[in-house]
């Protein structure tokens, strides 16, 4: 009677804890779930919106310059006439800068080569040098410009946002490059003003996915998008989109990305937000109500403690060791080897089996005494622990019988460590009482075949066992591979 309403109390307490929990967990969920609703169809978006503005204000204004320089009939016509007085495209070049606040300006012309500069003629491009590439892939290209990052050479090859826009004549006809440049270093202050402007982290992707432009919060050996964690799985699908919305974990954080292809630049803006800040409040209101649990928990725990003891004295009755081995009994084997068994069927790997016993024990009980016998016994199996893997399951079978199950092992490795463990009994004797005694075994090597059960398992090993003693004893005999 006692035993049922210890039950019952147990029960009534278990459906109160869970009770509070699926409570508090529900709460705790749904409240998640409107925040991250709130992420990814208000906050990111509108993020997206704000910074694409800012973008086209602060960074498409080059664009419009480089625009205006390679429609300037100035510029068309001082090209046309043979670029005569070199001291007029500078002096343009040099007011184009100053006048606009841009870092550099610069004029490539089709017909001399010549890089013209707002401090003077910088060089003559050529094809063949890995620099001047630039010049020729716009030559050849079929939209009016692109935006490059380079190093500009005018100013000690510091990182530059370069507006390359191609030159035509009146006809029509390619005669140069112009355009101005901005240091990426003020592009990155931009940057970071976006990020603490707006608690979000930004960067921006070319269409092959390496990294164009990033702020502080990157990592500055991150090259490309399939790099970044949590995002490297996703690359393609980013790519592949004009704009798209993903969830990642990112060092145990839940990140949350908005990503927006910029078709004026050709980049993607991908703006990431943790959903940290605005879980910590509702995850504190989980912890109060998981706090009313465990007081409730606390008044429990007496009674779960009773029926625990009540369970560990009934699993002393059935205990899975050997009490004089320290190892585990035959009742423990039938409990390891079924989970084994169907692992097996799920993942085909090797297992093996050895079945030794102890050559003519009777004759140490009889000649030392069964002290010394059970003192042999823990010999053996000492030498055995030494000798196999930490993976592999030994059991005392019966008597002076032990089983050894090999998991991952082939009959053939098998068979190697049967005879490594015989070797090593064969010469390494008990010291009793200052006498030596020294002991042999016997062994049956099978490996399992599915889907037989374990009881054939066994009895294979068992006749390979009786087949050794047959041959005269202290040898392994294992089945045909």
């Amino acid at each position: 009677m006692k035993q049922k309403w210890n039950n019952l109390i147990l029960i009534v307490s278990l459906l109160l804890i869970t009770g509070f929990l699926t409570t508090s967990l529900a709460s705790y969920y749904v409240s998640l779930a409107s925040l991250r609703s709130q992420i990814t169809k208000k906050e990111l978006p509108l993020t997206s919106d704000n910074i694409y503005s800012e973008i086209q204000k602060d960074l498409l204004s080059p664009i419009f310059i480089s625009s205006l320089m390679a429609n300037d009939i100035f510029l068309r016509d001082w090209i046309i006439n043979g670029e005569n007085d070199i001291t007029q495209i500078i002096r343009y070049l040099k007011e184009i800068q100053d006048k606009y606040n841009t870092f550099t300006s610069f004029f490539v012309s089709e017909q001399t080569k010549t890089y013209y500069h707002a401090d003077g003629i910088l060089k003559k491009v050529k094809a063949e040098e890995e620099r001047d590439r630039w010049y020729f892939r716009v030559k050849s290209m079929k939209s009016d410009y692109e935006i490059n990052v380079d190093p500009d050479m005018a100013n000690k090859d510091s990182m530059t946002i370069f507006i390359n826009y191609r030159v035509r004549d009146y006809q029509n006809n390619f005669i140069g490059t112009t355009g101005v440049g901005l240091k990426v270093n003020a592009v990155k202050d931009l940057i970071k003003k976006y990020q603490e402007s707006y608690g979000r982290n930004i960067y921006f992707v070319d269409k092959k996915g390496m990294i164009t432009l990033h702020g502080s919060s990157l990592l500055t050996y991150v090259k490309q998008l399939s790099e970044i964690e949590g995002v490297s799985s996703l690359a393609s699908d980013i790519l592949s989109k004009p704009d798209g919305y993903f969830r990642y974990k990112r060092n145990g954080k839940t990140i949350h990305l908005n990503t927006r292809y910029i078709p004026e630049f050709e980049w993607y803006l991908l703006v990431e937000q943790s959903e940290e800040n605005g879980t910590r409040q509702i995850f504190k209101a989980l912890q109060i109500n998981l706090a009313v649990c465990a007081v409730i928990t606390l008044v429990v725990l007496s009674i779960t403690n009773m029926t625990i003891s009540a369970y560990q004295k009934r699993l002393e009755k059935i205990a899975v060791t050997d009490k004089l081995t320290g190892i585990y009994n035959r009742q423990a084997f039938d409990l390891v080897i079924h989970p084994i068994l169907k692992d097996i069927q799920r993942k085909k790997f090797a297992l093996s089996l050895i079945l030794f016993d102890i050559d003519h024990f009777k004759k140490v009980n009889d000649e030392f005494g069964h002290m010394a016998g059970d003192e042999a016994l823990k010999h053996i199996v000492k030498l055995c622990l030494e000798t196999i893997r930490e993976s592999d399951i030994l059991c005392r079978w019966g008597g002076e019988e032990f089983l050894i199950l090999l998991k991952e092992c082939s009959l053939e490795d098998a068979y190697e460590i049967s005879e490594k463990i015989r070797e090593t009994i064969q010469n390494t004797p008990l010291i009793y009482k200052g006498k030596e005694i020294f002991s042999t075994i016997s062994l049956g090597v099978s490996r399992y075949h599915l889907p037989e059960r374990e009881d054939s398992f066994i009895v294979r090993a068992d006749n390979l066992l009786y087949k050794a003693k047959q041959n005269g004893r202290n040898r392994s005999e294992m089945e045909p591979s």
